[in-house]
């Protein structure tokens, strides 16, 4: 006879739920929800296009974010419903039916508690991400462009629009950096914990003595602040340099002075960009980032914010917050959070969730300490 009671693991998972619809305010959110399907709808909508993808995006994030509280609710309810089939009709198969859709709720649970972290000044925001190789060589400028991938896949999965906007290629193997705009509401709050510095231990495949081999990438994470366009910056406090692109490519990316670099004389500054076959997009590009920049350090308490964003990373030893291991015991570990997996392909695929939610919890925890 079969007793399947999952009363109490329903009732904390309501609890839990109850919770998470407070911080989120679901009336404000449907309200919003609202708004922006007025505008999506205006006939001239696509009048503005950079305006119109802003719209459409903000709606269907909000959307998402409201579909995923109503199913888990319908869900829930539906859960109580096969439990009582279950005892009822002792069937077995029932029970084992709920007892996975029990783990299943839990984890999407957790990951919508997770979320509700993202309560930071900048959290809302897009994310620029640069990733630079550091000391080892050509294992350091391979293991950044394997960041690389790993981000971009991870974008893929969860089919964020993503802009790789500037690769700068090594002279042997890999990138020697790399910056990709990953623009989506929450971007910067979910891959800021992303940013310091990663270090790969492996079997170098460049060397012939089959040594182990220890190297580093850092990685930067901004948030892309719309405000940005309003920072005056003087023709006179910037240099402008234009250069052929590097890397794969289109014929026109590859045979035309495209690529732009723009330094900020005053700062020292410097944001390329090469995605493009115009030199004029691009130096829009590298205009917009360098005013992200400069907007950040025109905020309050500079340096700390500074510091705070984007992280002073020398990509060496002594400072890294997560290691790659890809000899003997695979393993990649989280050294902030303790997270780990013993399964580095799929990590290097980008299957990064369980990290970051990780580094979330572990940034919330590290802040109610501090403010105890």
């Amino acid at each position: 006879m079969i007793e399947l009671d999952l009363s109490q693991q329903i009732a904390d998972l309501r609890s839990t739920l109850s919770d998470i619809k407070a911080v989120v305010d679901v009336d404000k959110l449907r309200a919003d929800i609202a708004a922006l399907s007025e505008q999506a709808g205006a006939p001239d909508l696509w009048d503005d296009t950079a305006n119109a993808q802003k719209v459409t995006s903000a709606l269907s994030h909000r959307q998402s974010e409201l579909n995923r509280i109503t199913s888990v609710e319908q869900r829930l309810d539906d859960l109580e419903v096969l439990v009582e089939l279950a005892n009822e009709g002792d069937d077995e198969e029932s029970a084992a039916e709920a007892r996975t859709e029990l783990e299943a709720l839990q984890k999407t649970l957790g990951d919508l508690e997770v979320q509700t972290l993202l309560s930071g000044e900048y959290d809302e925001r897009s994310a620029i991400v640069t990733i630079r190789s550091g000391a080892g060589g050509d294992d350091a400028t391979d293991f950044a462009e394997m960041l690389l991938r790993m981000y971009l896949r991870w974008a893929e999965q969860h089919k964020y629009p993503v802009k790789v906007m500037d690769t700068s290629y090594a002279e042997g193997a890999g990138i020697k950096s790399a910056t990709f705009e990953v623009d989506v509401p929450y971007a910067f709050g979910t891959l800021s914990v992303e940013a310091g510095t990663h270090r790969l231990a492996r079997i170098s495949p460049f060397g012939s003595a089959d040594k182990r081999q220890t190297s580093f990438a850092a990685v930067e994470v901004i948030p892309l602040m719309e405000e940005a366009t309003e920072v005056d910056i003087p023709e006179g406090d910037i240099r402008v340099d234009v250069f052929r692109s590097s890397g794969p490519g289109g014929q026109s990316v590859n045979t035309t002075d495209s690529a732009v670099r723009i330094t900020h004389l005053p700062t020292g500054i410097v944001v390329s960009m090469q995605n493009e076959k115009s030199q004029i997009q691009n130096r829009a590009a590298a205009m917009r980032v360098l005013q992200t920049r400069l907007l950040l350090l025109q905020k309050e308490e500079e340096a700390a914010k500074k510091k705070e964003l984007a992280g002073t990373i020398t990509a060496s030893w002594g400072d890294q917050m997560r290691s790659y291991f890809l000899y003997g015991q695979q393993l990649v570990k989280d050294l902030r959070t303790g997270y780990e997996s013993g399964n580095p392909q799929t990590v290097f695929d980008g299957d990064l969730d369980g990290f970051i939610a990780a580094g979330i919890r572990w940034r919330a925890g590290s802040k109610a300490e501090a403010q105890a």
